[in-house]
């Protein structure tokens, strides 16, 4: 099993049509009825789509699962072959697969939401050092399929909903007691860049398409 984020950013003049064909679902739907994603969802905000997916046997390619969304979306710079997808990096888990049947709900999901929130640039290495650290001293537990990524300054969320807290089956990678014994003392309000409104941390953002091999038919946003 393997959880995958990816960026891609539509070019410019183009949203409405790139939504229509995202709404359709690419092969994403029939990748899970196959058996080879076990949950995938694509939302989208402000010109950025989001995939997050569940590889279950072998890795799986955006441009696999979207493949009419490719002459939607902009060049990403930064390689000597010009990409249309960059992958998050995974900066924060309460858990993580530890096997197919240990990932599969055991419970229905009422919500998949996505969502997103920009770090101020000059404290990305402390964010990233308090959520390892809080993440592999297991100094408390949260939803076991909520997950965050990062690329550049901006983060990207995935949870559901009811979420599930459950003891992580794999074993930690720090022995350390170094997370605040009071979570607010990392001062994470002192981490993120305020919106146009003022509000702090993350917003939830448009889902256009979810799909779980335990539900009959999928669901689209």
């Amino acid at each position: 099993m393997k959880r995958v984020m990816m960026r891609a950013q539509l070019r410019e003049g183009v949203e409405d049509a790139a939504l229509s064909v995202m709404q359709k679902g690419g092969l994403a739907k029939q990748l899970v009825d196959s058996g080879e994603i076990m949950t995938v969802t694509a939302s989208r905000w402000r010109g950025n789509v989001f995939l997050y997916y569940e590889c279950i046997a072998r890795d799986i390619t955006p441009i696999e699962m979207l493949p009419e969304l490719n002459s939607y979306l902009a060049d990403w710079p930064g390689t000597a072959e010009k990409r249309k997808w960059v992958k998050m990096a995974d900066v924060f888990h309460f858990n993580e697969p530890a096997g197919y049947e240990h990932w599969l709900r055991k419970q229905p999901v009422e919500r998949r939401v996505g969502r997103v929130a920009h770090l101020r640039p000059e404290m990305i290495g402390s964010y990233i050092y308090y959520h390892y650290q809080l993440q592999e001293e297991r100094a408390f537990l949260g939803g076991k399929y909520e997950i965050i990524g990062i690329h550049e300054n901006l983060l990207f969320g995935y949870q559901e909903f009811p979420a599930v807290a459950e003891e992580p089956i794999l074993p930690k990678k720090l022995q350390t007691s170094g997370t605040p014994a009071d979570w607010n003392d990392s001062r994470m309000d002192l981490h993120f860049q305020s919106w146009e409104d003022g509000h702090l941390y993350f917003k939830p953002i448009e889902q256009v398409f979810a799909y779980y091999c335990g539900d009959t038919g999928g669901k689209k946003g």
